[in-house]
């Protein structure tokens, strides 16, 4: 017996449509109401967070007499050296955008250890998801293949630029690059949340509209993926510059490229960036980093933390 195509009347397609509004509608509700919560456990986290410091801590006075323990919110704020008025909305739970500046300001000031920062960062959507990270399984000869290219400096990141795992050339390479430590773990929120990174890559600009314009041909083949949908979301609120990069609708496929990385001891680096595709894991690539010149091959082992490990052949 064959069964041939189903046919639907005006009404069925009407009623399809509204069926797939009503979807899309409940599963927006679904994110309002989780985004409220977790603005909600962020106001409270901060008010627990100041309750347990006091102005003498700081070397400031007491005041006249407090009805609650620790800072009040326009202390958090002077010391942050944020605006009163934002500081209070942030506790209160408004849909407000905070930069990557303004939340490191407010974890420096409310001392928060590494943890404590990282909760902060991920109530105030200020982290990547990582989802897809945590799903996935990395087969140990990629592991292996990576550890290898020591003393090159080598990384395995997916086609949103979460950073995988390293080998200890490129971890100590990069060990001095964030103001605090990263949380991130991505390379390109690296770039555009880092308020330094501008003077450590002097071809910064052509460096990063060439990495947004690689993760929007990425995003060609995740339209719609929730994972990547809220990462872009997330970014674009965190960064004008990536919002700015990411309206261009710019493309690029890999290419040969050069980095230059002013380094704290070992000064200006000049590195041959090479991509290797993994038929294992598509959605990934190793990248390497080569010295260009006999001048950056004799200042590597200045980049080593363990001397030991220093020694980068010709």
């Amino acid at each position: 017996m064959s069964v041939g195509p189903a046919k639907f009347g005006l009404g069925a397609e009407s009623l399809i449509g509204n069926l797939l509004v009503t979807m899309y509608s409940d599963t927006d509700r679904v994110s309002q109401r989780a985004g409220e919560r977790r603005r909600a456990e962020l106001g409270k986290f901060l008010k627990a967070r100041r309750a347990r410091l006091s102005p003498g801590d700081f070397g400031m006075p007491p005041g006249s007499r407090r009805r609650t323990p620790g800072l009040r919110r326009e202390e958090v704020a002077l010391l942050a050296g944020v605006g009163i008025t934002w500081y209070t909305w942030l506790e209160q739970g408004r849909q407000i955008n905070a930069s990557m500046q303004v939340l490191d300001a407010v974890a420096r000031t409310l001392r928060l250890d590494r943890a404590e920062r990282e909760h902060l960062y991920r109530l105030a959507e200020a982290t990547p998801l990582r989802g897809e990270c945590a799903r996935l399984v990395i087969p140990d000869t990629l592991r292996e293949i990576v550890h290898s290219l020591e003393p090159l400096p080598a990384s395995l990141i997916n086609s949103r630029f979460d950073l995988l795992m390293s080998n200890l050339a490129s971890e100590e390479l990069f060990w001095d690059w964030h103001t605090m430590p990263c949380i991130h773990k991505n390379t390109l929120w690296c770039c555009v949340t880092e308020p330094s990174a501008r003077a450590k890559f002097p071809e910064y600009d052509s460096q990063v509209r060439y990495m947004v314009a690689r993760l929007r041909a990425a995003y060609g083949r995740h339209v719609g993926d929730p994972d990547w949908e809220e990462d872009i979301r997330r970014l674009a609120s965190l960064s004008r510059e990536f919002a700015e990069l990411w309206a261009r609708h710019e493309v690029a496929e890999a290419e040969p490229r050069t980095l230059t990385y002013l380094h704290p001891r070992a000064g200006s680096l000049s590195l041959a960036v090479s991509e290797l595709n993994l038929p294992d894991l598509p959605e990934a690539r190793i990248v390497v980093y080569t010295p260009r010149d006999a001048d950056t091959r004799s200042r590597m082992p200045l980049t080593r933390r363990h001397p030991a490990a220093a020694h980068v052949t010709g």
